[in-house]
């Protein structure tokens, strides 16, 4: 069953793969240099899990390449995550991922928007 994006999602995926440029500048787990439009936002603990859909340590903005590489290569995956967050970081997103609880999608939004005027260097651009 298809996973439906929404406006949120959109907004996060922006946040992310424009923080990729900024930290990498590019992809973050080949280093290949690309605009941020020409990403893919890649999360370690997929969108179905809520309490972590939106949640910053749980994506990366990765080359079309990469996503599908780390998507067939689980381990790999695991192992990029845990490099990036270490293993205490990661150990404690798993476990958010399995609390239930209703995100407040107001707020998130919110710190999404302001994350995002931030990226792109305070204006409305």
């Amino acid at each position: 069953m298809k996973i439906h994006r929404d406006k949120l999602d959109d907004l996060f995926s922006e946040v992310v793969r424009r923080r990729a440029v900024l930290e990498s500048n590019g992809c973050q787990y080949c280093g290949k240099q690309l605009p941020w439009e020409r990403l893919d936002c890649s999360h370690f603990i997929g969108r179905r899990k809520r309490s972590t859909r939106w949640c910053s340590e749980n994506a990366v903005g990765i080359c079309r390449g990469c996503h599908f590489f780390l998507g067939e290569h689980p381990y790999e995956h695991t192992e990029f995550f845990k490099k990036r967050l270490g293993t205490e970081r990661l150990e404690k997103l798993i476990i958010k991922s399995n609390t239930q609880f209703k995100p407040d999608r107001d707020k998130i939004e919110v710190v999404l928007r302001e994350a995002l005027r931030i990226l792109k260097g305070g204006t409305d651009k």
